[in-house]
């Protein structure tokens, strides 16, 4: 699928990913305390994130059938299926950064045989976060 000039519709990027939580006050708070990030966006149900030119979403997990179905929303215990990826300049500095903020790495900083150096952690709805350089 190309438009007229030949360009794929899907070259213009990534707008908004929604990750569905089911304590948003909590998710929230990490998001603003750990990324320091202000809420671009909030109502009753959500809250949006800017990170650069995509939007993040997180939608209470009883809300999201309505968007999703009749997929089925899975639980937190299900296990990882995507991991959101944030370039840094330093992957030590931020890990250190990270833990003082109470955040808990699962894994890191390690460097990865296809020449990253990356640590990765988990927000409060489960979503796995990995920092590289």
């Amino acid at each position: 699928m190309t438009d007229t000039t030949g360009n794929s519709p899907w070259t213009k990027g990534i707008s908004a990913i929604t990750l569905f939580v089911g304590d948003l006050g909590a998710t929230k708070r990490f998001y603003r305390e750990v990324f320091g990030l202000p809420v671009a966006f909030e109502d009753g149900n959500s809250a949006v994130f800017e990170f650069g030119n995509t939007l993040i979403n997180l939608l209470r997990d009883t809300e999201a059938p309505a968007l999703i179905g009749p997929a089925r929303v899975a639980a937190p215990e299900s296990g990882s299926r995507l991991q959101l990826t944030l370039p840094v300049d330093d992957v030590d500095a931020m890990c250190q950064e990270l833990k003082a903020r109470g955040v808990t790495l699962l894994n890191g900083p390690v460097d990865r045989p296809w020449g990253i150096r990356t640590a990765s952690f988990r927000d409060p709805g489960g979503h796995i976060w990995e920092i590289a350089k």
